[in-house]
């Protein structure tokens, strides 16, 4: 005979909140019960250990879930530990276990502020009225002399207890009667696809409609020894959706500060290269091998959005419905630990497995230097993963930053580098003719974006990076002075500049002659505050007002071009203008300074018809 037992009035609340107020979508309720059914069969797997008289020792520790299409129902068991009438009690319908009511007093504390407070409670089980018309519970103990006890509720004012059959085997069965407008709960083919959302990872066998369906291992609860290359390569192409191969991948566990257990994956290709565009993040977090969430935004940070894998914590605190984070210092912690290690596994792969960070930096480098300019915290690590090609290497061979500070000679301070377009451009460049005569070894970067990222990291290993086309470049004397050669004595220079700076009056901030260039008759260097050209660039596409620069002009003394010119500023003055102008805008053009080439054309043609009148 049933009993009718009205729930406490926290309880009535309760429910009410979590049917309308905190899941926004219903296929949760499967995740919160297949959860709790391998929650009881952990606790029956304990007493195990400790306990001889355990009832039905023998039967199998699984999950079963079985639909009824017809008859609107689906039934979620379990042959775990199962309750007492007490338990049943206590658990379904009181708060003495639930939480219920110190989760209402912290709500009415907060004012409403939920999102800070839910996830501190037991309270999963409710949300299946979120779905259900009516549920009946059938529990039989371990215990052998407890008795099995049904409990059923339509989740209104109460709920009916009674005695189950006694052949009522060990563990908890749900069956769920669904509402008309939650009848796809019913459905094979719907349920199926939300167990392989949520619950492919539970530690204990899911028999689906006759089927075992979770067939796939968490693999990252594991010890690293106990899995093999095949296992790593089967579960990347399980959760990846894709036939490939990882390119390279880091299984990582720890148990403190925070207890984690995750499995990262690098793959082959880069999709976005491919024109697939910004990829979505593609970490999943689990908690005890149950998901939370598919997609977690600040899980990892922006940078790391080409990985593939798992985060699992069991310390991770979660609100009713397991879709939001409670704690989200928690989760930058997480975010943390988990991006220092995969650092640290990234420069592993470069120092033992070269070949494959190489593969690893023409595919996802990019992604490296986003990090450096977008995650402060890790920008010195990451520069120790950076690479590019030198004065120093052959075309299309790499170096870091790390073995171009081995090779530095004794007098050199800084780490030098020039933008281009190209390795090609860059090895024409007049601003190498300096750092050749010292021999010191300069970096090409040739990428969009390399300003900001050399500009966000500043130094390495204590030394300055500095770029070789800045009028304040400071570099140590020639150790073996360049033999006497032909050029301006120190009052023509004086006057030849002086000549210039007139001539061109407010355009450059500075004018003079200089031994930073042997192979040009000048070169044009970015001034002290001046942008750079790609963030000028830059600037203009953003459509933003772009501030006006005046580099320096140093001319070659010793180039006989600049020394006729030298001559002709006092001989025919308008001649002198158009070369100088030419020599001068041909070194804006090459540093990328020539706001408008046109001016290069005009003055071309101008000086050609100039020399065809003599």
């Amino acid at each position: 005979m049933a009993n009718t037992h009205a729930f406490q009035t926290e309880v009535r609340q309760l429910l009410d909140i979590v049917i309308h107020a905190f899941y926004s979508d219903r296929e949760v309720f499967v995740r919160e019960l297949v959860s709790n059914a391998s929650d009881a069969l952990e606790k029956l797997r304990l007493k195990q250990l400790t306990q001889t008289d355990i009832y039905e020792p023998e039967r199998e520790l699984r999950i079963t879930i079985t639909t009824d299409e017809e008859g609107k129902t689906l039934t979620i068991a379990d042959a775990g530990i199962g309750m007492t009438r007490d338990e049943v009690v206590e658990y379904l319908g009181t708060i003495a276990h639930s939480g219920t009511k110190k989760f209402l007093e912290a709500m009415k504390e907060s004012k409403g502020g939920t999102q800070d407070l839910i996830g501190q409670f037991g309270v999963g089980f409710y949300s299946v009225f979120m779905a259900a018309d009516k549920v009946e519970v059938t529990t039989r103990s371990w215990q052998q002399d407890a008795a099995p006890v049904r409990w059923t509720s339509d989740g209104q004012e109460g709920y009916e207890l009674e005695d189950a059959a006694a052949d009522t085997p060990r563990g908890t069965s749900i069956r769920i009667h669904l509402k008309e407008d939650a009848a796809n709960f019913s459905k094979a083919d719907h349920v199926r696809y939300v167990l392989s959302k949520y619950s492919n990872f539970v530690g204990f066998p899911i028999d689906f409609n006759g089927e075992h369906v979770n067939t796939v291992q968490a693999i990252w609860m594991k010890s690293k020894k106990d899995v093999s290359p095949e296992e790593y390569e089967g579960f990347y192409q399980f959760i990846s959706h894709t036939e490939g191969k990882p390119l390279t991948y880091m299984h990582f566990s720890a148990d403190a500060p925070i207890v984690l257990n995750s499995v990262l994956f690098v793959p082959e290709e880069n999709p976005e290269a491919m024109g697939f565009g910004r990829c979505e993040p593609a970490v999943s977090l689990y908690c005890h091998k149950v998901l939370i969430d598919s997609k977690p935004d600040k899980l990892l940070p922006e940078w790391l959005r080409f990985l593939t894998g798992v985060v699992d914590s069991e310390d991770l605190p979660l609100n009713i419905s397991r879709e939001m984070l409670q704690d989200n210092s928690l989760l930058r912690k997480i975010s943390g630990i988990i991006t220092k290690r995969f650092i640290k596994h990234l420069e592993g792969v470069a120092k033992n497995e070269a070949e494959c960070y190489e593969r690893f930096w023409r595919t996802f480098g990019r992604y490296i230097k986003e990090g450096v300019v977008t995650s402060w915290e890790h920008k010195d690590a990451l520069g120790k993963l950076l690479r590019f090609e030198s004065t120093f290497t052959e075309a299309g061979k790499l170096t870091s930053l790390e073995d171009y500070v081995s090779r530095m000679k004794e007098n050199q301070k800084d780490i030098y580098v020039l933008y281009g377009s190209s390795r090609t451009q860059l090895e024409s460049s007049p601003y190498l003719d300096a750092l050749k005569l010292r021999g010191f070894e300069v970096l090409f970067l040739t990428e969009g974006g390399d300003q900001f990222v050399m500009d966000s990291l500043m130094k390495f290993s204590e030394k300055e990076i500095k770029s070789i086309d800045r009028a304040n470049l400071e570099l140590p004397p020639l150790d073996a002075p360049q033999a006497d050669q032909p050029g301006l004595d120190e009052a023509q220079a004086a006057a030849l500049t002086s000549w210039v700076s007139d001539a061109f009056k407010d355009q450059f901030s500075k004018v003079s002659t200089s031994d930073r260039v042997s192979s040009a008759p000048a070169i044009a260097l970015q001034g002290e505050g001046d942008l750079s050209p790609e963030i000028k660039a830059y600037l203009r596409a953003m459509g933003q007002e772009v501030p006006e620069t005046h580099p320096e002009i140093a001319f070659n003394p010793h180039n006989p071009v600049v020394m006729k010119l030298a001559e002709l500023q006092t001989q025919d003055e308008e001649l002198a203008r158009l070369l100088a102008g030419q020599l001068i805008n041909t070194a804006l053009l090459r540093a990328g300074m020539l706001d408008d080439p046109a001016k290069l054309a005009d003055n071309s043609q101008a000086l050609l018809e100039k020399l065809l009148q003599k």
